[in-house]
């Protein structure tokens, strides 16, 4: 049995061009993220797709909405569950944990949206959780934020966020190392 899930995090329609929320470099991560899903599924592990909505008042991923659907790029298989969530953390008010622990998981490989957010809280959940973690940084996606007037362009965002995690919540690698 494996003990290694894939959590697909929020790869989703209001992420990409045309979508309420574009982000920065999402069909490039989503290329990367169907790669680590497909090795995933070659491997036997388990796949878990997570999807977000938002209230009815929300700018994106309003529930019912076609922007709150999974990416077509990255559609889960009929087999593979897909959890709804409501918060950033993919694990707080959901059954992920349970599920994760019903399959006897005790290690995580993280992909998705937005690194800064979603990816972010969740990864630092599952570490706290005690599952061992990877994040693959090049199938993740974030956009430019502001603070106090200055704009923080997406790549440093990113490069942030990974930066942190990297150091002390998980092995952050790129897919091509990856999948080596």
């Amino acid at each position: 049995m494996p003990t290694t899930a894939l959590i697909v995090v929020d790869i989703q329609n209001d992420y990409f061009p045309g979508g309420k929320w574009p982000l920065a470099g999402a069909d490039a991560a989503a290329d990367n993220a169907a790669r680590v899903i497909q090795a995933a599924r070659d491997a036997g592990d388990l796949v878990v797709f997570i999807r977000h909505e938002s209230g009815a008042d929300a700018p994106f991923f309003t529930p019912g909405s076609d922007g709150a659907k999974l990416h077509p790029k990255v559609l889960n298989l009929e087999s593979e569950p897909v959890v709804l969530k409501h918060f950033p953390n993919s694990f707080r008010e959901t059954g992920l944990q349970a599920l994760l622990e019903d399959k006897g998981i005790k290690h995580l490989v993280i992909i998705g949206s937005m690194s800064h957010m979603c990816i972010d809280a969740t990864t630092r959940a599952a570490a706290d959780m005690g599952y061992t973690v990877k994040v693959i940084h090049d199938a993740c996606a974030s956009r430019d934020l502001e603070f106090e007037g200055t704009v923080v362009p997406a790549a440093q965002v990113h490069a942030a966020f990974m930066s942190a995690l990297g150091f002390a919540y998980a092995e952050v690698l790129s897919t091509d190392t990856y999948l080596v």
